[in-house]
């Protein structure tokens, strides 16, 4: 099983930003899919998930900024981060959950900063 994030880099504050996920390998039945960022020195925590029905749940510190989506039959989850704040810096990271099995993908470093 492989869970690959793309999009991160460099941004100014108040930019804007796309993240991808895509989950490959024997990955069956994925239920929940979603980001979670560590910033340095700090432990991991949630910024948004999203049920295979697209329910979705956000950090309060990112609602209204982020949207996450995904594409169940291409196994992808995305997150849209708009306003980006100085604060949203962290390596961000994706989780897939099946009802047995639990993946992360190694993060992507998203930078804000003038």
């Amino acid at each position: 099983v492989q869970v690959v994030e793309s999009g991160g880099g460099l941004v100014q504050p108040g930019g804007s930003l796309r993240l991808s996920c895509a989950a490959s390998g024997s990955i069956f039945n994925i239920n929940v899919m979603g980001w979670y960022r560590q910033a340095p020195g700090k432990e991991r925590e949630l910024v948004a998930t999203i049920s295979r029905g697209g329910n979705t749940n956000y950090a309060d510190s990112v609602k209204g900024r982020f949207t996450i989506s995904r594409d169940n039959a291409k196994d992808t989850v995305y997150v849209q981060m708009n306003s980006l704040k100085p604060e949203d810096t962290a390596v961000y990271y994706c989780h897939v959950s099946t009802s047995y099995t639990n993946h992360w993908g190694r993060g992507t470093q998203v930078t804000v900063s003038s």
